[in-house]
């Protein structure tokens, strides 16, 4: 059964739409991971336009995020002064990445430009994450041991930094220029990639911020949601890659994968789960790498960039 997007200007069928939303979903809530650095590939070797597929993935994010920042919000694990700065430091961050997309966009570079930029970032966290859990499953010392050892608590020297600001629900007094700067990057990987950004920015709050890690997890939800609205308000005004049609399927099932996935987490070893999760992110790697240096099987699709 197929159905057209309007977006993407291309029917596909929607069988396989659901399914990729109800697996990327169902990996969501076993890795305990956004799922956007996932889905925008696989959007792409299904045939949707990698410009539509990060706008896509923006918009769909925000959805996926609300409920997760509701539930932490009721636990009182949301500090709302933090995620103030780390929105405001997104904003920039997506309003910078939006224009800078236009103008590849424009260039006629933007495909090429998302393409290797997933090579590059996902090679490099599926190798990172296949190094630190190789040893865990072998007995050995892993690599988290050693990152454990510089957790909260610490005093680095980026504590020396001015403009400091007290974060009350962090037990926190540090310069706003941390959580700017944070929040920057992310927002500039969501709108230039259509990643959640949580990857990211989870370790830094713990390792960089200090801050504990019962707040994290809330108090980076409630940034992403606002930056990822953002983001998906500029792609749909200033890029029209936003595809409203595609977004609702892949959260349907998304919704439900990511249920059944958080119920099957507890059963697997953590070893094991972040082992598979580096294999996958690996192998997606390995077929954009492909798709970048083998021949394409339309010709045509070389000379896809915007000619406006």
């Amino acid at each position: 059964m197929q159905i057209y997007l309007p977006i993407a200007e291309m029917s596909v069928n929607i069988f396989l739409v659901l399914g990729l939303g109800g697996a990327v979903g169902l990996l969501s809530g076993l890795f305990g991971v956004g799922g956007g650095f996932l889905m925008t590939p696989l959007l792409i070797f299904i045939g949707v336009p990698p410009s539509v597929a990060v706008g896509t993935q923006a918009a769909q994010t925000v959805a996926s995020s609300v409920s997760g920042v509701m539930a932490h919000m009721r636990r009182g694990n949301v500090d709302f002064m933090m995620g103030g700065v780390l929105t405001a430091g997104g904003f920039v961050g997506s309003a910078m990445g939006v224009w800078l997309f236009n103008v590849l966009k424009n260039a006629g570079h933007i495909d090429l430009t998302i393409s290797l930029g997933y090579v590059t970032f996902l090679g490099v966290v599926g190798g990172f994450m296949l190094a630190e859990s190789l040893p865990g499953v072998l007995n050995k010392r892993p690599v988290a041991l050693a990152l454990a050892a510089r957790g909260p608590g610490r005093h680095l020297w980026m504590h020396g930094l001015p403009f400091k600001m007290r974060f009350r629900r962090s037990k926190l007094y540090v310069s706003a220029l941390l959580p700017l700067a944070i929040g920057w990057l992310v927002g500039l990987l969501v709108a230039m990639m259509g990643v959640g950004g949580g990857f990211l920015m989870v370790p830094a709050m713990i390792y960089l911020l200090g801050m504990p890690t019962q707040v994290v997890i809330g108090t980076s939800l409630f940034q992403i949601t606002f930056v990822t609205a953002g983001t998906a308000l500029l792609q749909a005004t200033v890029n029209q890659s936003v595809d409203i049609v595609l977004a609702l399927l892949l959260l349907v099932t998304g919704v439900i994968g990511a249920q059944i996935g958080a119920r099957l987490s507890p059963k697997v070893k953590g070893e094991h789960l972040r082992i598979m999760l580096a294999l996958i992110v690996l192998a997606v790697a390995i077929r954009l790498a492909l798709d970048l240096v083998l021949t394409p099987s339309d010709l045509f699709s070389l000379g896809s960039g915007d000619a406006s």
